[in-house]
């Protein structure tokens, strides 16, 4: 087309693949971005004859990851991509034709792993040249689907139902580790449901016990209970899972195990029993005796933590004594239960969390913390990357999980010049960090969990 010839193109437009099997992908138009990139797992280089092809798994629609589509393209070339945190990556690159509108044309795209940006698929200059200009303040100039419509496309795609009833029992459905599990189980043909703890209530009877939802509706027929528990809610949530298991409903984690390891010192009490190594760690009620709970576990620098903290809230590094001695009487003046505990400063700031699910470690990650932060929680900054755990950190993970009873866990360990100490165990552990670090589904490993506990086939 001649330049006075281009059409309007919007900042967003859904894109169909004919040849890939997908049909209809929303993209992001990026002129600033030189090749396309499409969201891509599962990369694997073949062999056809004397071409080298690429088979790929794409979840075309960002909100709902129960859909995977099997595709595969010509290989056309190899490059180094920087990402937008500034890494550089080999990314392979395949060919292969577009549909905008009324147009066809063949298009070049890095496969690339985009589960954390809003699209699935970004289109770039290469793309647009001699074609379209870019209007950023419209959106879908080329070609629009409405919400009926890409369901109607997308509807063979939908797995069929199993039968299997699990309940997540969560406090917000919009919370990524919430999404992702009810992603997980539709994927595998299950029906899920999300369930807000403090909208459920119990009738205790010897003859006919029940849980009851939001205006009477009753919930006695789930076959399996996911609890997503939030400190805050941690009683009542306990409450509603012993009565699950009243019920005679699988709850993939029990009220004792949650229990047990949101109360720190008990926990530690525990890990201590069963031969685990933790960091030197105090307690007391008294502040007459703060000098020599500081002497015990080594003196300044020092962590002093609150019992129900969490997401590294309610933790505090005292660089000094006379700190540490402020600090902790200060907490106890108000009738506060602390902890305190020796700092490991050859950690420089970093800790591993192994997410374990069924006595294995399925993930693990390396967080550091952020510059002058000691904590690496993701929560507090903290930037996550892919390690490779020891055999020793690796039985250390699955010990303490075992020890709380939990099926999945959180494990946070940290490296000092003794070996692996275990930080703490977190029955509720979050997704995002460890699926995105790691590119593994983790929420997928968490519903087979439930399928292998309850003997169920798909």
């Amino acid at each position: 087309m001649a330049q006075n010839e281009l059409r309007i193109i919007g900042s967003e437009e859904w894109c169909v693949f004919d040849h890939l099997g997908i049909p209809s992908i929303k993209a992001r138009v990026d002129s600033g971005a030189k090749t396309s990139s499409l969201q891509a797992t599962n990369i694997k280089v073949i062999n056809k004859g004397a071409q080298e092809w690429v088979k790929f798994e794409v979840n075309p629609l960002q909100e709902n990851r129960s859909i995977t589509l099997q595709c595969e393209a010509r290989l056309v070339d190899r490059r180094m991509v920087k990402s937008s945190s500034g890494i550089s990556e080999e990314r392979l690159v395949v060919k292969t034709p577009v549909t905008l509108g009324e147009d066809t044309f063949d298009i070049e795209l890095t496969l690339a792993n985009r589960d954390t940006m809003e699209f699935r698929m970004l289109l770039g200059r290469e793309a647009l040249m001699d074609r379209y200009m870019v209007n950023p303040a419209e959106s879908y100039k080329v070609q629009y689907f409405t919400d009926e419509e890409i369901d109607l496309k997308y509807r063979p795609f939908y797995k069929q139902k199993t039968g299997l009833k699990i309940a997540l029992l969560a406090s917000n459905p919009q919370l990524y580790s919430n999404k992702r599990i009810i992603e997980a189980a539709e994927a595998r043909g299950h029906e899920i449901v999300f369930l807000n703890v403090e909208l459920a209530y119990m009738k205790l009877d010897a003859h006919s016990p029940e849980i009851r939802y939001r205006g009477g509706n009753i919930l006695n027929e789930f076959d399996a209970v996911i609890p997503r528990i939030k400190p805050s809610v941690t009683f009542y949530a306990c409450a509603l899972i012993r009565q699950f298991d009243n019920l005679g409903v699988y709850c993939q984690n029990t009220a004792e195990a949650i229990t047990q390891s949101r109360d720190k010192l008990f926990a530690s009490q525990l890990f201590s029993k069963n031969d685990i190594h933790i960091p030197i760690t105090g307690f007391a009620k008294s502040p007459m005796d703060t000098k020599d709970l500081i002497k015990m576990v080594n003196g300044a620098p020092l962590i002093i933590k609150l019992l129900e903290s969490t997401q590294g809230k309610g933790v505090v590094l005292a660089e000094t004594n006379k700190a540490a001695e402020s600090v902790i009487n200060a907490f106890k003046s108000v009738n506060t239960n602390i902890l305190v505990q020796e700092f490991i400063k050859e950690a420089n700031g970093q800790d591993i969390r192994c997410f374990v699910v069924n006595g294995k470690v399925v993930a693990s990650m390396q967080r550091q913390a952020e510059k002058g932060e000691f904590r690496a929680n993701i929560h507090q900054g903290g930037k996550a990357s892919i390690i490779k755990i020891t055999s020793e950190e690796k039985k250390l993970a699955i010990k303490a999980a075992k020890v709380l009873n939990l099926a999945v866990a959180g494990v946070d360990i940290i490296r000092s010049n003794k070996g692996p100490l275990l930080l703490e165990v977190n029955s509720s552990p979050g997704l995002e960090g460890i699926e995105n670090a790691t590119g593994k589904d983790i929420a997928n490993e968490m519903i087979m969990a439930i399928e292998r506990k309850l003997k169920f086939s798909i």
